[in-house]
């Protein structure tokens, strides 16, 4: 079918076809290519294993059956744990195929957090990854006495694990065997009467302004997600994709499950999250899918590897760049370059464009997303500027995926138009409110949260936007994080630090305007790779990252960068004092949710004395902090955070 786009048969029509389930298109494709078509691969021991359509509904068939033997009813929730592997969806389609409803978590949870997802979902069943979750899992089972069961994937340290919770997953696929040579036709059966109404999934929102909340979903809504991401780009069999982030995140569940198979394309899994990069570019997908942040730190790799090259690849960067530029805000503007630029483009693209996509792994990239956040426009050139045709997506787990432009209309300014289905309202109070067909069911077990939430059909999103006359969406911030100031100007954070993480040297920023509200601060993380490089190429020294963040030729690179965001701003929102926070932000210690979205209320409790200084006008703030050195040694010191306005160059 390569060549030939879905859409030429129309993604209703086809999705009819398939069937109305996750599982029966899964049934469907199995039985449309057997061994003859690659569903995954997975890279084990450094190689590249295949799986086909068979194998994935072989295993889905079989652990399914096994869940069955051991008591899974319909109804019954069954939460996964791990990083991305072929196990995890066919967990998720196994539970699904027998009418119950998965839930996934992150990995880097600690156990009482997974507590809280186990306990809110009511899951019976736990699929977990390897040895550390079913060592967070047997610390809190005595808490959790509806769990029936733990299945792990992963045997590496638990051959001697003998409690009775616990089972391999090759005993669960034995188990299925048995059970279906009892049971013939359970399964098959099983799936052909599930519809498109049931309740498949239940996904937890990220949790910035609080507890995570765990959105319904049906097959109807998942499906019409994953059908709007295939209407604006269509995906083909050979197209190969590298999940970035498990199906814990919606994203994931519309993309690696409902669009990889609606289209039957190739899913491709790293060996390790450590090997990620590496594995992602052996593979070079042709489709990407990225939160804003992942896109952010990659455009800052590539600022951070100039700087750190010879002078002629500098020299060759500095002259060739701006051709790349140049071409893209024609492209963006609809308009088509001159016969200069024209000329120029092939050497641009052969000494600089090509290295560089191929130095991320984008060398094959046709279709681009960007999700999560906002990403400056500063970004969003740059990539466009390589020729990689990279969209803003605005979706939430509870509300689905609502715009995105074609690639003839893509703009810097704004997400993108809602799709054909939806209708947007802006509210009285600038909040952007819609309904659509990929809106969740609610939230479970809050009836409180989701009357707030969902409205005679509307979702309210809690965002604030506009809308341009030729229908486009301007996403600004969350309605909680946006800030009115004293003089009345507007405040959006999140697009000042997603400019200041543009940026090699900065590696996280949280901007603040404090209780008076009469001007914005920045609290800085540094990156410690990039700005240690930087400190030995100039003689400094230090001996972890404390001392590093506080060095005054640093706290000066730091505001060198903040003074080149500003001259992009107006002067009333203009970031005037700014710190070198002593540390990174942890999403273990909560300063970030699992997804590294920045959460705002909790950091503002947790540097309140921090951000009292700023706005006391007082010159640092003292502390005491954690540090591990380079020998792995760790200990306690005390400390003082500078506080510098943004026109001083020096301590």
């Amino acid at each position: 079918m390569r060549g030939q786009a879905m859409a030429s048969i129309g993604l209703e029509k086809m999705y009819s076809e398939k069937g109305n389930t996750w599982p029966k298109i899964l049934k469907f494709n199995y039985e449309k290519y057997g061994d003859t078509h690659i569903a995954m691969r997975y890279k084990q021991k450094g190689i590249w294993q295949p799986y086909t359509w068979k194998d994935y509904y072989t295993n889905v068939k079989q652990f399914a059956l096994g869940l069955l033997a051991l008591g899974l009813e319909a109804g019954d929730k069954v939460i996964i744990v791990g990083d991305n592997a072929p196990q995890w969806y066919y967990a998720e389609l196994a539970a699904q195929a027998n009418h119950g409803v998965s839930v996934g978590v992150y990995s880097d949870l600690t156990p009482q957090e997974i507590k809280y997802f186990v306990q809110n979902s009511d899951a019976k069943f736990a699929v977990v990854e390897d040895q550390e979750q079913v060592d967070k899992l047997i610390e809190i089972k005595d808490e959790l006495p509806n769990l029936k069961k733990i299945v792990y994937w992963d045997y590496k340290g638990l051959a001697h694990y003998n409690d009775p919770i616990l089972m391999g997953y090759e005993e669960v696929l034995e188990l299925g065997r048995k059970y279906e040579a009892e049971h013939p036709g359970v399964f098959e059966q099983n799936v052909e009467s599930g519809n498109a109404d049931d309740v498949c999934a239940i996904v937890y929102t990220s949790g910035t302004t609080g507890t995570p909340k765990g959105a319904i979903h049906s097959y109807r809504t998942m499906e019409a997600g994953a059908t709007y991401y295939l209407r604006l780009d269509p995906w083909y069999e050979n197209d190969n994709i590298v999940p970035y982030l498990p199906p814990a995140w919606i994203t994931e569940q519309w993309t690696g499950i409902g669009c990889h198979l609606l289209s039957a394309s190739i899913l491709n899994f790293a060996e390790e999250p450590e090997t990620q990069k590496d594995d992602f570019r052996e593979i070079g997908p042709s489709v990407v899918i990225f939160g804003a942040r992942i896109w952010e730190a990659q455009a800052g790799t590539v600022q951070a590897r100039i700087q750190e090259a010879d002078a002629f690849k500098r020299f060759v960067f500095r002259l060739l760049m701006p051709i790349g530029y140049k071409i893209a805000d024609l492209r963006l503007k609809k308009q088509k370059p001159g016969i200069l630029l024209y000329m120029l483009r092939p050497l641009a693209y052969i000494a600089l464009v090509r290295p560089v996509r191929d130095s991320l792994g984008l060398s094959n990239a046709r279709i681009c997303y960007s999700t999560g956040t906002v990403l400056s426009p500063e970004v969003f050139r740059f990539y466009h500027a390589l020729n990689l045709p990279l969209n803003n997506i605005y979706e939430s787990t509870e509300g689905g995926a609502l715009t995105g432009a074609r690639r003839d209309d893509i703009r810097l300014e704004t997400v993108g138009p809602p799709h054909r289905d939806a209708e947007v309202r802006i509210s009285d109070k600038g909040e952007l409110i819609y309904k659509q067909s990929s809106i969740c069911l609610g939230y479970y077990n809050d009836p409180i949260k989701t009357a707030e939430a969902f409205k005679y059909g509307w979702f309210y999103s809690g965002d604030c936007g506009s809308i341009t006359e030729d229908g486009h969406i301007i996403f600004l911030d969350r309605m909680d994080d946006l800030v009115e100031m004293v003089n009345g100007d507007k405040l959006t954070p999140q697009l000042i630090e997603s400019r200041l993480r543009f940026n090699p040297y900065i590696k996280d920023a949280w901007v603040t305007a404090g209780p008076d509200r009469t001007y914005a601060a920045a609290v800085i993380v540094i990156d410690f790779s990039t700005v240690g490089k930087w400190a030995g190429q100039n003689n400094i020294t230090y001996s972890n990252f404390t001392e590093l963040s506080q060095s005054p030729e640093v706290y000066k690179l730091v505001k060198q960068s903040i003074e080149k965001i500003n001259d992009t701003l107006p002067p009333e929102i203009r970031v005037k004092k700014f710190v070198n926070l002593h540390t990174e932000f942890d999403p273990v210690e909560g300063d970030l949710t699992r997804n590294r979205k920045l959460r705002r209320a909790f950091l503002e409790k947790r540097y309140r004395e921090l951000v009292n200084a700023i706005y006391n006008d007082k010159p640092e703030v003292p502390i005491e902090v954690q540090v591990k050195y380079r020998d792995g040694r760790t200990g306690t010191i005390k400390t003082t955070i500078s506080i510098k306005p943004v026109e001083e160059a020096s301590r």
